[in-house]
């Protein structure tokens, strides 16, 4: 998939305004035909700790992230966690809370509520050459979750106090030991998405990830 975001933005603004002023009439209609919230996510996946996981969601800012990336499929990326014998998903999500007043943050969902269709069209399981290495990084993860991390709104990888989906991801991984190095950053200017930052699309390319389920 193209990474070259920037280069795309500078040659397509006229592109980047229309998208953001007939998505949302596109969104009403579709959502005035849409089924009941349910989960997309296979009941026979069986999930392994370190596995990364990915999807698409439906909503304005995921339909601009995969529009600027050209050919890219997902918007949204966690790491599958073990919690106490019960595989999770622990993500960076902003617009997610789980009561009033909860912070955009660093948090943990069983896999069906992951890939809800409420945020989830379409869903993508990879598994890391090194599995050994993959769990040390679900447990880094696990960890910033439990520690009540913020969201990155300002997409801004030099800041680790902050993180955003696949700044957690990269993180928890150089954390653990196997870092995913030299990873493409692309420069982003969109609305709730400012700065140079890793996208899912670049992510899934990595060669250390292989999919092993796609739904």
């Amino acid at each position: 998939m193209p990474s070259g975001v920037a280069g795309l933005i500078a040659s397509e603004p006229m592109r980047r305004i229309l998208l953001f002023l007939v998505c949302p009439a596109l969104m009403l209609c579709c959502n005035s035909r849409q089924e009941p919230p349910h989960s997309i996510f296979p009941s026979d996946c069986r999930l392994e700790e370190g596995d990364i996981v990915f999807r698409r969601g439906s909503g304005l800012t995921s339909r601009a992230v995969t529009t600027l990336e050209g050919d890219g499929i997902y918007s949204h990326v966690g790491i599958v966690v073990d919690s106490a014998g019960m595989m999770m998903i622990v993500h960076s999500v902003p617009g997610e809370p789980d009561f009033k007043g909860d912070e955009d943050r660093v948090k943990m969902d069983k896999p069906e509520r992951f890939f809800s269709s409420v945020n989830a069209e379409c869903g993508e399981v990879c598994r890391h050459a090194d599995s050994v290495g993959a769990k040390r990084a679900a447990r880094e993860a696990y960890r910033l979750y439990r520690k009540g991390v913020l969201f990155d709104h300002d997409y801004d990888d030099n800041d680790t106090t902050r993180l955003y989906c696949t700044e957690l991801i990269t993180y928890s991984f150089a954390r653990a030991g196997i870092p995913f190095n030299n990873i493409a950053h692309d420069t982003v200017d969109i609305i709730m998405l400012h700065g140079a930052c890793v996208l899912p699309s670049t992510l899934l390319e990595r060669e250390e990830l292989r999919s092993v389920r796609r739904f």
